[in-house]
């Protein structure tokens, strides 16, 4: 059963405002919330539009990441872009189906529960044949491009490609995606851990439509990524890990050492989550 639509659409306009943050050389930065309160301190802190990290959600119930069901996801998305007035792009993971009609439904819903945008992946979720074939591929993007373009207050879907992310390093199969992909109707594309600037050149070069990419360590700093004609700039999963990482350090301390160093990140964070939690 599909999750309800909240009552905070994109027919506000949030679509068409996400859209436009997508320039070549003056990438939009978009982190990825995700809780409520990680997506309105983000909010606060100028961000102009954000994403949601099927990882970070996932540890919040303390479950691994590609264990959430779709309504779960939505549920979540909804609710963090009810939260916030800036756009929020989805992280919809395979759009939870293997068939085009599937993925065009999980996209309509996001686009009901107002969400932004989300994307689409070419991972299967299968460890022994985890990339789908590329004609396949292409058509769940055009069934999800259709559904996103038809929907009232406009949606933008980001179409990616997942060789990378699974052992499969072949730039030159990855840009044929990325094409197939802009072909059926992909707004934004995106080849996660694709970071080598010549790489990131020739794939730039090969397509038309903006190009989000992943910063992870020995990526392009942002300025490097802007020069290059970067549109977006994503973190994945990592912000949420870290702070996981902050919690581990504070209660490892605390448990080992007997102290209280946690007490000066803590006193740093108090103000800006006063000022982002009493609006």
């Amino acid at each position: 059963m599909m999750a309800p639509p909240t009552t905070a659409g994109s027919a506000d306009g949030r679509a068409e405002r996400f859209r436009a943050l997508h320039v070549p050389g003056a990438p939009l930065l978009m982190p990825n919330a995700w809780d409520i309160g990680s997506a309105v301190l983000f909010a606060e802190l100028g961000f102009e539009a954000l994403a949601t990290t099927s990882g970070g959600f996932a540890a919040t119930r303390g479950r691994a990441d590609g264990t959430m069901g779709r309504d779960e996801v939505l549920a979540h998305a909804g609710e963090l872009a009810g939260a916030v007035t800036v756009p929020v792009s989805a992280d919809l993971e395979n759009c939870f189906a293997d068939d085009p009609e599937g993925v065009a439904a999980t996209i309509g819903a996001a686009a009901a529960a107002g969400l932004a945008g989300g994307s689409v992946e070419d991972f299967t979720r299968r460890g022994d044949d985890p990339i789908y074939e590329r004609a396949h591929a292409a058509e769940r993007v055009r069934a999800a491009a259709e559904a996103a373009h038809q929907a009232p207050g406009g949606f933008v879907l980001t179409a990616r490609a997942e060789n990378y992310l699974h052992g499969r390093v072949d730039l030159a199969d990855t840009i044929a995606r990325l094409q197939a992909y802009q072909e059926a109707g992909a707004d934004v594309l995106f080849a996660p851990r694709v970071v080598d600037p010549g790489e990131l050149r020739m794939l730039l070069a090969a397509v038309d439509v903006p190009v989000s990419v992943l910063v992870v360590p020995g990526a392009p700093t942002v300025g490097e990524l802007a020069e290059l004609g970067v549109s977006r700039i994503s973190v994945g999963g990592a912000i949420a890990v870290a702070a996981y990482g902050a919690a581990i350090n504070a209660v490892t301390e605390l448990r080992d050492q007997g102290t209280t160093g946690y007490w000066d990140l803590a006193a740093a964070a108090r103000p800006v989550m006063g000022a982002a939690f009493s609006r």
